[in-house]
Formats: structure tokens, C-alpha cells, sequence
């Protein structure tokens, strides 16, 4: 605890994790980065927020269990980033949440209360960073962010295998495939300030691209994200940076499945654990809203090491903010 300060317009008072030299990592209850359960918004500027849902996976579920197995290996994280030059705690007041209890047998209802979980943070002028969950998560926590900041004025930077644009599968409108789509026909998000990158794999056919193309979305394929590397991209990233706020959504499945082989749609030819890193402090000064971390399936990780990315991931993530 350090004296009051002014941050943002609120009074602060610093939050910081268990010291690990006198705290050992591997006791105690479990929170992400072994920081206080905070469930009053208004004490924080960040809320860390677990999503544990998985009623819109298409193929491998279990990502109802993420925000538990990132807990516990958020226990490994330290306080200070020296690639960046950053402590977050100095600067942020931020805690762990809680869970959003989501139904788990419907998923229109799961997302009402994802967004209505979201909007008691975000009405005490509170930053969200859910942690997943699915990927449909992203469309309720932008209908919620949507009515505080804008309609159709959120841009958003998309790390994913996947570009999340789908129509319907099956007869069902929301699901893990389909949030974006959801969110531009919605107009939650301004789809020309939107930038999908690390998108990569085989399509149903050449018209996959269409909705992107249609609606003015900047596209970078991983193999342009090989090409021109993680600087370029950097770059790209940075040319949004007066152009308002932002929405930022990590799907943990853009990193390669030999790094990351936890999550529910796992697709080959990814970045490394490193290049995640990378490109997330490349994203140092664009003005966020609100973020999410999302598809980490422990029943399908290996020796825990996409838990573990997933924790170091959101803690560059609070770096960044």
C-alpha cells in the first residue's frame, strides 16, 4: 500500500501482488496474478474478469475451465517488465474480479449476463480484461461497451487463427465463429478501424473474404506477418493510434499449436510464444477500452504451457494499458 495519488480522475490507493519473496507462489487461494479479489469497480481501474464459458465452441469445448487454470499459473508472473520498462501496478489500480456466473445451457443468456456483468464495471469507469471462455465472450462485453463509448465508434485489434466473421452455423447466430460479424451488424464496432491479424488455414471457398473486403477491414495473414515481421506489423498497428479508441481481443489460438496446443480449434503455422509477446508491446499507447483473452481449453494443454502464455499474455496486456 503506497499514499493516495490522483490517476485518471480517481483517488487511488495502489494495489499490488503477494511479494514472492515472502509469499510462496504455490499456496494459497488462487487469483490472477496473485493479486487481491477485488468485486467493487469503483475501487479499480482494471478488473481482471473471468468468462468461464463455452456453450458457442464448434469443435473442442473445455474453455469453461480457462480462467481457473490462468489462475493458477498467473502465480509465476512478476511485478516488473523489463522489456518494456514497466510496473503496471504503479500506475493502475487492478484486482481480480471474480467469475461472471454465465448459464451454461443457453447461450443468449449467458451473454446477458456477460454484459450485464460487464456494465457494472465499465458504468464505475473501469477497464475490462475478460478472460475467456469462448470467443463469442467479445460480442455481449462490446454491446456493454458500446452504450458507454459509441455506437459504431470502437475500433479493434483482433489477434486470431480465425477472422470470427461467419454466418450462421447450423441455425445458430452466436457462437465462437460469428462475434464480429455479430458486432458490425450490431454497429458495435467500426469495422474501418479494425485490424485482424494472424488469420491463417484453408476456407469453405474463395468468397471467405467478402465480409472483410465489404465492409473496409484491414487484414494481415500470417504469412504477410512472416514475410514483413513483427516490426511491420507493429507499425501498421500504430497508424490507428489517433484514430479514437479500441477494443483489443487475443485469441491465444493465433499462436501456434506446438506453443499453445490448449485451446478448441487449434490451427497450424502460428507465431511463437515470443512473437505474441512481441506484438503485444507493440501495442503501447493505443487508447483501450476494454480487452479480452480468450480459447485457452486446459483439458487440451500440454504440461499447462497455454495457461502459462496466457497469463504472461495478460500481464503484457496490463503493461500496454
Amino acid at each position: 500500500i503506497v499514499p493516495k495519488i490522483f490517476f485518471g480522475g480517481k483517488m487511488m490507493t495502489n494495489i499490488h501482488p503477494k511479494d514472492e519473496l515472502n509469499s510462496l507462489i504455490f499456496s494459497g487461494v488462487q487469483t490472477f496474478l496473485r493479486l487481491p479479489h477485488q468485486t467493487d469497480p469503483h475501487q479499480l481501474d482494471v478488473a481482471l474478469v473471468g468468462v468461464p464459458l463455452d456453450s458457442g465452441t464448434i469443435y473442442r469445448n473445455g474453455t469453461r475451465f480457462g480462467p481457473r487454470e490462468i489462475r493458477i499459473h498467473s502465480a509465476t508472473v512478476r511485478k516488473y517488465n523489463p522489456a518494456i520498462q514497466t510496473n503496471p501496478y504503479e500506475n493502475l489500480r487492478v484486482a481480480d474480479y471474480g467469475d461472471i456466473d454465465v448459464n451454461p445451457f443457453s447461450i443468449e443468456d449467458a451473454h446477458l449476463k456477460i454484459e450485464h456483468g460487464i456494465q457494472a464495471i465499465i458504468d464505475a469507469d473501469t477497464r475490462p480484461l475478460a478472460i475467456g471462455g469462448d470467443h463469442s465472450i467479445s460480442l455481449p462485453i462490446l454491446r456493454a461497451l458500446a452504450r458507454k463509448h459509441g455506437y459504431g465508434q470502437l475500433g479493434m485489434i483482433h489477434f486470431d487463427a480465425h477472422r470470427d466473421t461467419s454466418p450462421e452455423y447450423f441455425g445458430q447466430k452466436y457462437y465462437h465463429g460469428s462475434p464480429f460479424r455479430c458486432a458490425i451488424e450490431e454497429n458495435l464496432l467500426n469495422p474501418k478501424k479494425m485490424i485482424q491479424i494472424g488469420f491463417r488455414g484453408q476456407t469453405s471457398d474463395e468468397k471467405a473474404f467478402d465480409f472483410q473486403i465489404e465492409h473496409g477491414i484491414t487484414m494481415i495473414p500470417i504469412e504477410e506477418v512472416f514475410e514483413r515481421g513483427i516490426s511491420y506489423v507493429g507499425q501498421m498497428i500504430q497508424e490507428l493510434n489517433d484514430e479514437g479508441q479500441f477494443y483489443l481481443s487475443f485469441d491465444i489460438d493465433v499462436v501456434d499449436p506446438a506453443y499453445a496446443p490448449g485451446t478448441g480449434t487449434p490451427q497450424v503455422g502460428g507465431l511463437s510464444s515470443f512473437q505474441a509477446l512481441q506484438l503485444v508491446r507493440s501495442l503501447q499507447g493505443i487508447d483501450f477500452v476494454g480487452c479480452d483473452l480468450v480459447e485457452v481449453s486446459p483439458p487440451y494443454d500440454s504440461a499447462g504451457i497455454t495457461s502459462l502464455l496466457a497469463a504472461n499474455l495478460m500481464f503484457e496486456i496490463l503493461c500496454v494499458l
